[in-house]
This record gives C-alpha cells, structure tokens and sequence, in this order.
C-alpha cells in the first residue's frame, strides 16, 4: 500500500537528507519508523505525502504514484503532521469540516465520524471552541480527527502520540490497529520505543538517512541477545562524531 523506492532528498546542492532509502508496507500492517532527532523520518515523510518531491526515486500510495497522479495518491491517505498549531482561529468542527469538504465526504458521512472520533478522543464539548483555546494535546486529537475524516486505506502520522494523555494515545493506537486489521495499513514515527514494540508488526530505523534495520523486533532482538530494545537502538544509531 506504500511503496518507496530508492528515495534520495538534497537541500541546497549538497546535504543529504534521505539517501537510497526503499522499503514496501503492505495491507494489514503497522510500521515504525524509527531513527535520531536529525535521521531523516519527517523529511521522507514528507515525500510520502508528496509535500517534498524526492531528488531521486519515486513513491507509490495504494497503487498511485505520487508524481504521475498526486491527487488520487493524496486521496489514499491521511496524514497527521507533527505540528498541530494550523488553523487556530477556526473552531474545531469548522476546521474538520473544512477538511472534509476538500476530501468530498458527504455530510452523513462526516457526521458519523466526527461524532464517533469525538467520543472516543473525549472532544464532544469542544468542538465548538476555537482551536485556538485548546491545549497542545487537544490540537493534536483534532488532527487526528481530521485526517481520517475521509476514512482512508493509507495513515501517515508524524510523532503522532506527542501531547496526547493516556486515554487518547490509548484510543489512538486501538484506532490504529483496528484499521491493519481490516486490512489497511499504517505507517508512523515515533521516538517511543515502548510503543513500537507493543504495536508495531515491523520497524524500519534510518540513521543519516539511510535505511539500517527492516523487520520485525523479535527478529531485532533475537540479533542482539540479552539487551533491552533501549540498548539495541541507541548502539546502531549511535553516530561516531
């Protein structure tokens, strides 16, 4: 459902970003993407998403490559960034609604689902606030509400769980593993070690860019035997300055 091959992102002539990164996530999966503050995780998300066209290789979303048809591959997908501070002036729902309306999605549709995204995220009293109002972690639930209001196939969140209380990151990842297994997939970063290993069906680390483990974390511990996952990253992203 995501294909990146051979990504490759150049600033101002000569800084390497993202270097020959590849890798393939299928239906049913949820991904990690894993590295230091610096690694490259935002910018390739952002190639993803199609914000940054790639210096080099090409992506693909549910089957639409983002060059050749953007907007369909824009369509397969919702995509949180890793700042919620956008819009604030508007209220919650105008904000949602003005994203559903960019995504076509009836009004009985977005009804349903903003309903059922309040509920459980604990925002059914603030919807008609200002954004503006709202806490750091109020911001970010109505992202994660916006971004799916359109039910997509392909998620692509950004340090998603950042400012969320329990109760909301909690919901957030039973949302996430409710939409792998009905055949979706999702694909996110995070520096949570504990949640990557409680949810994720594999892990892809990047250091300076380049792709340095792919598979599952019992594979990855089983190659490190005897040290915490803690350990194991810090040893392979830890750069000789």
């Amino acid at each position: 459902m995501i294909i990146a091959e051979n990504l490759k992102k150049v600033y101002g002539g000569d800084i390497v970003s993202v270097d020959d990164l590849s890798f393939h996530i299928h239906k049913g999966e949820i991904v990690g993407f894993v590295g230091q503050n610096g690694a490259g995780k935002t910018t390739t998300i952002k190639m993803l998403t199609g914000i940054l066209m790639p210096t080099e290789g090409r992506v693909k979303i549910n089957g639409f490559d983002m060059r050749e048809k953007p907007m369909e591959a824009k369509q397969s997908m919702g995509y949180i960034a890793d700042n919620p501070d956008i819009f604030l002036r508007l209220t919650g729902l105008e904000y949602v609604n003005f994203i559903a309306d960019i995504y076509g999605v009836s009004t009985t549709e977005r009804k349903q689902r903003i309903e059922q995204m309040a509920e459980r995220f604990g925002m059914e009293d603030s919807l008609n606030r200002q954004m503006v109002s709202y806490s750091h972690g109020m911001r970010q639930k109505m992202m994660v509400i916006a971004a799916l209001v359109h039910n997509p196939p392909v998620w692509i969140l950004d340090e998603p769980m950042t400012g969320l209380d329990p109760n909301a990151a909690y919901e957030l990842k039973k949302m996430m593993r409710e939409h792998a297994d009905a055949g979706n997939c999702v694909f996110f970063s995070t520096h949570v070690l504990e949640v990557a290993e409680k949810l994720c069906d594999k892990i892809i680390m990047i250091r300076k860019g380049k792709d340095i483990y792919q598979g599952t974390l019992d594979e990855l511990e089983t190659q490190h035997r005897n040290k915490s996952l803690e350990e194991i990253f810090v040893e392979m992203t830890h750069e000789e300055f």
